[in-house]
């Protein structure tokens, strides 16, 4: 995520910025990804940290390991992350910060549903009577009765 938000969009800024010509336009690149690198960098290590510790909180408070605990944790760091903002600014990042943790739980959700599908054992065939072994004291169809050689 820190390479495609870091790298890749500054990169397109920085190009499309750049004065004409190729040489411009890639040294122009360059250097927007080289000025914001450290800044999303640090800004992404600073919300993984804040997330990851929110979320082994709850995991202890709580007892227990589930969805709710991540999508919990995403909102909170959303708010803490906007608090010097205000209470406004607080409350619309803790929704986006828990919708988008709650979409990519849903999706992680589906795909486990999906991929356990696929690994299920099969329903057993039922057996056909007509080529089960005869039972204990009675004669096989089609054979005559073997209490006649006796």
């Amino acid at each position: 995520m820190g390479v495609i938000g870091g790298g890749v969009f500054q990169a397109i800024k920085g190009f499309r910025n750049a004065p004409v010509g190729i040489r411009h336009r890639m040294r122009g690149s360059v250097n927007a990804v080289r000025i914001r690198a450290p800044q999303i960098g640090g800004s992404f290590a600073v919300w993984g940290g804040l997330f990851s510790t929110i979320d082994c909180g709850l995991v202890r408070l709580r007892g227990k390991e589930d969805p709710w605990n991540s999508i919990t944790s995403g909102a909170l760091t959303g708010a803490v992350l906007a608090a010097r903002s205000g209470p406004l600014a607080m409350v619309g990042s803790a929704m986006m910060g828990g919708i988008l943790l709650a979409l990519i739980e849903g999706v992680g959700i589906l795909l486990t549903r999906y991929t356990a599908q696929q690994f299920r054992n099969a329903p057993p065939f039922l057996e056909d009577p007509s080529q089960l072994p005869p039972k204990e004291g009675t004669p096989a169809p089609g054979y005559p009765s073997y209490q006649q050689y006796h």
